[in-house]
């Protein structure tokens, strides 16, 4: 794998292992002890000792050396460049070392020794792709390493991982690719906000995020010579912004690029650049256990009645199978009530299931919009299930506080449910996450592959068969994420024409008018379905392994076993005839409401929807919520500082006088709250048309 080297105090190396002598006694060694410890030939020893390139003590006719100072020796008289080179690394044949790792490292390694320069690696979550971070400099890079991460989170994980001085969370150390005198003299790891360019100059990997080095050129970037680093590795390279990899790959012309992902095509869904060199397929993860074994449901009405502008239409399951590619369909489908009851239930009833074991599992769902996931998180919690929301709005340093908050009671246990709007970040890790459920209909493949892989990591690792490894994904048949299922099967097939069309396109941008605020709002969809009855589930196992991968390795257990091998290919012939058709299982029966926490969740959802409907009132009267017309012109007895806030008086005051009867709200009944809700429609009609009248006057 590396050269051998035999001079200044370089380790000896052959195929990859370094050659020491065990059971040297005591500080000080001889002449054959020294060149053994050094790695090199006796006569070079003498050579340097005579010299006095090398600490040495003369003993009567023989020399003895003191191995600390050895030690000291090579740390001083080894190159900062020639690190990566020289260490010897333990890759190749490292049973500690998962096997996408080391096949990951030898087609890597093997492309760059081909003259290539910029590599794709793709493998699942949860294969280790830090891991194949911390290894991909050794004989590759000749010279100082970039390691640029997404986000805070995987730099701060990343940063453990590559620090030597961490005896608990180093990856060299922990999984055995360097042995302790080996990390002596490094590798030594920095980060931009811990460091200046003297600290870089001194250390072998320089650890950034994208945000922090490529968006901000003048601060960092333009201050290293274009010669600084041999070797970019860019951990969760779809998450990046083009323009800002561009500013830093052109910053450093010549540096060698490893791009590392776990779908090959960026958040903008353009296709990341670099050649794939290696690629490790979901199946292989699932059957090796290294992630979880999923399989999807997704629930299947016999009958589904809905109205669509005020007409009433009642489909069958084989009507909703037709209209589900409609998006107007599928939209109206996961924003409705009634589906997502279904889901829920048939959610937790996975969750309990996995919950058997005594490990408390946990559920991620993903919502269409903050509104959407505030009614999936009172679905949750009217069923006892504690739930919070995690999402992004304009209001970011609130959010970061809030999300913070959700996210300690996620690993805490406190929580059973976590609600999300837009992708969590990537590089979050908590193996408790064993439930998908999709509340919104993806449209392209990777937000969908990326949401799933929330919940792939396993719990226990190197039992692919534990209980605790295996995970379900739980939708409505009416959103048709089935399709994506199937594509998501091409992606494991490699098929060319399918990476053009997932990889060449791009989802169709919002509206101006949607981005800019300025579209018209409404409180409800056009589509709403008004009931439905569920009596079964659709469920596929997520990754299918081949056939031939199914017989191979029963044979290798039936011989194990001493049983005839060449019964495995009858068994996998009659487990396919016996699986003619989708499978389906019984739906879940209804989880009980607990009427305290319908109450409260009613309660919370009118105050929530009151402040939506104020701000679809300013929308309709085109008013900003910063303004001060209502207050100082158009209703100024109302008594508010500002548009928004008086926007929400007039909303509460016009809900008192259709519910309640006067009474103040902790006195209501949950019909009353219920009923304040549906009269909220109304109420904004009547609010608009007396602001455009004030508005008119």
């Amino acid at each position: 794998m590396i050269g051998i080297l035999e001079n200044y105090g370089r380790p000896l190396v052959s195929d990859g292992v370094i050659c020491y002598r065990s059971g040297m006694a005591g500080p000080w060694i001889g002449t054959d002890e020294a060149a053994d410890y050094l790695g090199m030939g006796k006569t070079k020893l003498y050579e340097l000792t005579r010299e006095g390139r090398i600490p040495a003590k003369r003993v009567g006719k023989k020399w003895m050396y003191d191995r600390e100072e050895l030690a000291a020796w090579m740390q001083t008289s080894q190159r900062l460049e020639d690190f990566f080179q020289d260490t010897p690394a333990n890759i190749e044949a490292n049973p500690n070392l998962r096997e996408p790792q080391r096949d990951a490292y030898l087609q890597a390694a093997a492309f760059y020794q081909r003259g290539g320069q910029k590599a794709l690696i793709q493998l699942p979550v949860g294969c280790g792709k830090s891991g194949v971070a911390a290894i991909l400099p050794f004989g590759i890079a000749a010279g100082r390493v970039l390691v640029i991460a997404p986000n805070l989170t995987i730099k701060d994980e990343l940063y453990k991982a590559f620090d030597i001085t961490n005896k608990q969370k180093c990856f060299w150390r922990q999984r055995g690719v360097l042995e302790p005198r080996d990390m002596t003299s490094g590798p030594y790891v920095c980060t931009l906000d811990t460091g200046n360019l003297s600290v870089c100059e001194k250390s072998h990997i320089v650890l950034t995020n994208i945000q922090q080095f490529g968006t901000n050129a003048d601060k960092w970037l333009t201050k290293f010579p274009e010669d600084f680093f041999d070797l970019i590795i860019v951990d969760e390279a779809h998450h990046g912004a083009a323009a800002s990899w561009q500013r830093v790959f052109a910053r450093f012309p010549n540096a060698k690029v490893a791009n590392l992902t776990a779908t090959p095509f960026r958040s903008d869904r353009q296709e990341l650049e670099g050649e794939l060199v290696f690629r490790y397929p979901f199946k292989s993860a699932s059957i090796k256990g290294y992630v979880k074994k999923l399989k999807a449901s997704y629930a299947a009405p016999s009958e589904l009645t809905f109205t669509l502008k005020d007409e009433e239409r009642t489909f069958t399951l084989e009507e909703v199978l037709e209209m589900k590619e409609e998006e107007w369909f599928s939209r109206g489908v996961a924003l409705s009530e009634p589906c997502n009851v279904s889901i829920v239930d048939n959610s937790l009833e996975k969750l309990e299931l996995l919950r058997q074991t005594g490990t408390k599992h946990q559920l991620i769902a993903v919502a269409c919009s903050i509104n959407h996931a505030r009614q999936i998180r009172s679905l949750y919690q009217e069923r006892g299930y504690e739930t919070a929301i995690v999402h992004s709005s304009p209001d970011k340093e609130a959010d970061e506080k809030a999300n913070e908050e959700v996210m300690r009671d996620l690993y805490s246990g406190v929580l059973d449910c976590i609600v999300q709007v837009q992708m969590l970040g990537e590089g979050f890790d908590h193996p408790k996450l064993s439930v998908a459920a999709i509340f919104r209909p993806f449209r392209s493949l990777a937000p969908y592959i990326q949401f799933v892989g929330r919940i792939l990591r396993v719990v226990v690792q190197n039992d692919p068969t534990h209980p605790d490894n295996y995970g379900h994904i739980v939708t409505h048949v009416g959103m048709n994420l089935d399709e994506l299922l199937k594509r998501f099967k091409l992606f494991e097939n490699d098929d060319q024409k399918f990476w053009e069309e997932v990889t060449g396109g791009k989802e169709p941008d919002p509206p101006k008018e949607v981005l800019d605020g300025s579209a018209r709002m409404k409180l409800h969809e056009d589509m709403v379905v008004q009931s439905e009855i569920v009596e079964q589930l659709f469920e596929e196992d997520f990754a299918t392994a081949e056939d031939a991968d199914i017989q191979h390795d029963l044979e290798k257990k039936l011989e194990a076993l001493g049983l005839d091998p060449r019964l495995a290919q009858q068994v996998v012939k009659k487990s396919r005839s016996d699986a003619l058709g989708p499978a389906v299982a019984p739906a879940a029966q209804p989880f009980s409401k607990i009427p305290a926490k319908q109450w409260k969740e009613a309660k919370r959802r009118l105050d929530e929807e009151a402040r939506r409907t104020a701000k679809v009132l300013l929308n309709r009267v085109g008013l900003k919520t910063e303004g001060v017309e209502i207050p100082r012109k158009l209703k100024p007895e109302i008594g508010a500082i500002n548009n928004t806030i008086a926007a929400y008086m007039m909303v509460n005051q016009a809900i008192a006088k259709k519910v309640g009867d006067g009474r103040k709200r902790p006195e209501w009944s949950f019909e009353e709250f219920v009923a304040a809700t549906d009269e909220l429609p109304g109420i904004l009609n009547n609010l608009v048309r007396q602001l455009k009248r004030a508005q008119n006057a």
